[in-house]
């Protein structure tokens, strides 16, 4: 009997030994492809009380695989969208980052998740070199709209000179060669003006859509940070709700060993007792101690994208409780993000742009029409001066450029098939993207409403065992066991609620709502 027990004990240190082990990682990596089907096994071994050898191999793939198929989803939605990882010359990553703002206070800030984004629009990264390329793109804009415009300038010239006559083949009889010095006063004014240049046009209209295009994909960046702030946040509230269950079920751990340490002062409990019990309460420890690092370390992450200063500390201040998320169908929300997705309007504009190009290029073989005049005072003297002007009206035709032309029209319409080509699969990523998105909600909602009956039962089985083993009929076997499945079930739990919580900010995205409706994604209150 005593041997069979210590086989069982053994068999439970090992299934939580922190060592890294070939088949748990196995076990992580099949879970975060399959994760209702891992969650779902685990539910049904909870509710059956198999060994904890089995839960816990199924425990190292539950909370952080729900976690990492979340995070992978995050990323396919926060990168739809994005022309080759970059819109406007700004990278996913930079939505990571910040700009400081202020220096740390003293005490513990308050922080909502409203107050946490608001940071985010006016510190984040990502959003502040949008904000750059869009001045960028209004200045290229402006650059090709001078060329429609008449341009004037000014001048005054004071010039001394004397002129050899001689040296121009000038020579009569009687008249000096050299003549001057002299000098001579010339104010005058210069306008030049383009009459017809289609290809200044055309080049103007593409910098015009570009402009457009840069200003929607600045404000898409809005539904971005908002996705990355939200999720940093969210990871918080799950890294604190984590802590707070370690909490509890070290308190448990604590209250199994004080019982059976008594039991085996009083002899009626072997000396195996107070060893598993102090072996499950060390554990516990440990889980705590990983907790609160990983709450540190992802409060950090928030920090950097909402630009708070790293030493300041604060307190997640929002809770995220499990809310169902808006009924919708795929085609009605890939129909409303078709209607409200700022970068795919944005890459509308981009491809406007590439046939003005296109149309500028081909404009090269046309002619052009300019007028060019100038109107001054010109004397040797200022009060010995009159008025004098010259008027100018030029056609300009292209006789022989063929090759130029060509090339300019070769590298215009590659440009035009890319811009339509990414077009064109962006319209399909978005509607892959609210279709993932509602899956991983409805799959997210039977998460949540599975283990939270994993949590019902493994408490209740936690009760029973302590019972048991108070009255004297079992060891505390069955309370290390219980005790194990209860922590799965919490860290199940909680990992199920981020998941649904980042699936609906995720639908939120992927329809375009999310930069200014993120509280009704997340069924927070308010609109």
């Amino acid at each position: 009997m005593n041997a069979a027990a210590m086989e069982r004990m053994t068999q439970h240190d090992r299934a939580w030994s922190s060592t890294p082990r070939p088949g748990l990682w196995a076990t992580a990596v099949l879970a975060a492809f399959l994760p209702m089907a891992a969650v779902a096994q685990m539910a049904s071994q909870g509710s059956n009380g198999q060994s904890q050898g089995s839960s816990a191999g199924g425990r190292s793939a539950s909370g952080p695989a729900t976690v990492q198929a979340a995070q992978q989803t995050l990323q396919t939605i926060s990168s739809s969208g994005q022309t080759q990882g970059s819109v406007n010359g700004v990278s996913q990553n930079d939505y990571k980052g910040s700009l400081i703002q202020g220096k740390a206070t003293d005490g513990v800030l308050e922080l909502t998740l409203d107050d946490a984004i608001q940071r985010g629009f006016r510190n984040n990264l990502g959003i502040i070199l949008q904000s750059s390329a869009v001045q960028s793109a209004s200045g290229t804009r402006l650059q090709q709209l001078q060329q429609l415009l008449p341009t004037v300038t000014g001048s005054a010239t004071y010039t001394v000179q004397q002129v050899n006559l001689a040296a121009y083949g000038l020579s009569f009889p009687g008249i000096k060669q050299i003549v001057g010095p002299f000098q001579v006063f010339d104010f005058r004014a210069y306008l030049s003006q383009s009459l017809l240049n289609i290809n200044s046009i055309q080049n103007y209209l593409a910098a015009k859509h570009n402009f457009q295009g840069a200003k929607l994909s600045a404000e898409d960046a809005r539904n971005l940070v908002v996705l990355t702030v939200g999720n940093a946040y969210l990871l918080c509230i799950a890294d604190a709700s984590r802590i707070e269950a370690a909490q509890a079920e070290k308190a448990n751990a604590k209250v199994s060993l004080d019982q059976a340490t008594a039991n085996h002062e009083a002899g009626t409990s072997p000396k195996l007792d107070v060893l598993r019990a102090q072996v499950d309460f060390q554990n516990t420890d440990q889980q705590l101690i990983q907790s609160q690092n990983q709450l540190e370390k992802d409060k950090l992450a928030l920090a950097r994208a909402i630009g708070l200063p790293l030493d300041q500390k604060f307190h997640v201040s929002d809770a995220s409780p499990y809310s169902a998320a808006t009924p919708t169908t795929p085609e009605q929300a890939f129909a409303d993000a078709l209607k409200s997705r700022k970068d795919l309007a944005g890459a509308e504009e981009r491809v406007k742009g590439a046939e003005s190009q296109k149309s500028a290029a081909k404009a090269e073989y046309y002619p052009t029409v300019s007028v060019n005049g100038d109107y001054g005072d010109l004397g040797t003297t200022i009060g010995h001066s009159h008025g004098t002007y010259t008027a100018t009206g030029e056609v300009s035709v292209p006789i022989l450029q063929i090759a130029k032309t060509r090339g300019d029209i070769a590298v215009a319409d590659a440009n035009l098939q890319q811009q339509r080509a990414r077009y064109s699969d962006q319209v399909q990523q978005i509607n892959a993207d609210v279709r993932d998105a509602l899956l991983d909600i409805e799959a997210a909602a039977k998460l949540v409403e599975a283990t939270k009956s994993n949590v019902d039962l493994a408490n209740e089985a936690l009760t029973e065992a302590q019972q048991r083993f108070r009255a004297g009929v079992a060891d505390n076997l069955a309370v290390s066991d219980a005790q194990s499945q209860t922590q799965q079930a919490n860290d199940q739990y909680i990992s199920a609620l981020y998941q649904h919580n980042v699936a609906k900010l995720s639908l939120a995205r992927a329809v375009g709502y999310a930069g200014t409706n993120y509280k009704q994604a997340l069924q927070l209150g308010g609109k």
